[in-house]
């Protein structure tokens, strides 16, 4: 438990990248490349030790099992966040982003699991944290709802594709976005 307790630790602590911009200490230009240059040491990092060998202890007490021998977590964790930063403006980003920092570890704490679907009170919880927050940044309710769910998804299920997890860290962020995205751009012309 000691060990999923850091993961999460580490995880809540990315919530500083948007907060940066919230509170108006970076620019959302410069946050993207703050993000950017993020992902670039983690792609580097990860390089050196699956191809080279790095035996850090960091890696020991916050990777799991799966990430041995594949990319690790917090190097998709950038990834997803620069590409959402990247790709959607502030208003649909930071919510989506949120949804990782924040609902993700809590989901991770009420119900940890390294693979498979989680508990349906798990995802209950991650849903109204993620409509929280969405609903914070004065999404419209169906917005909200579409990203809150794609992050739910996201989160409660660990696809494995050619023995590759698809890690969580990577789709929340980007399927929430998206969802959100989609639910601002076309739900006002179906209503």
């Amino acid at each position: 438990m000691a060990g999923e307790v850091k993961r999460r630790l580490v995880h809540v602590s990315g919530t500083g990248f948007p907060a940066l911009y919230l509170l108006g200490l970076l620019t959302w230009e410069q946050l993207r490349w703050l993000l950017l240059l993020g992902s670039a040491v983690a792609l580097a990092l990860e390089i050196i030790r699956l191809f080279v060998g790095l035996d850090w202890k960091i890696y020991d007490e916050l990777t799991r099992s799966y990430e041995q021998d594949n990319l690790a977590g917090y190097a998709l964790y950038f990834f997803g966040m620069t590409a959402t930063a990247w790709v959607f403006e502030p208003r649909i980003a930071i919510p989506a982003m949120l949804m990782l920092t924040i609902a993700d570890p809590i989901s991770g704490l009420i119900g940890s699991g390294e693979l498979g679907i989680k508990a349906a009170h798990t995802l209950l919880v991650t849903f109204a944290v993620c409509l929280l927050i969405a609903s914070a940044f004065g999404l419209p309710l169906p917005a909200a709802v579409f990203g809150a769910v794609a992050a739910t998804l996201a989160d409660g299920v660990k696809p494995v594709i050619a023995g590759y997890v698809i890690d969580d860290n990577l789709t929340i962020p980007i399927g929430a976005a998206v969802a959100i995205f989609v639910g601002l751009r076309y739900l006002p012309m179906l209503v």
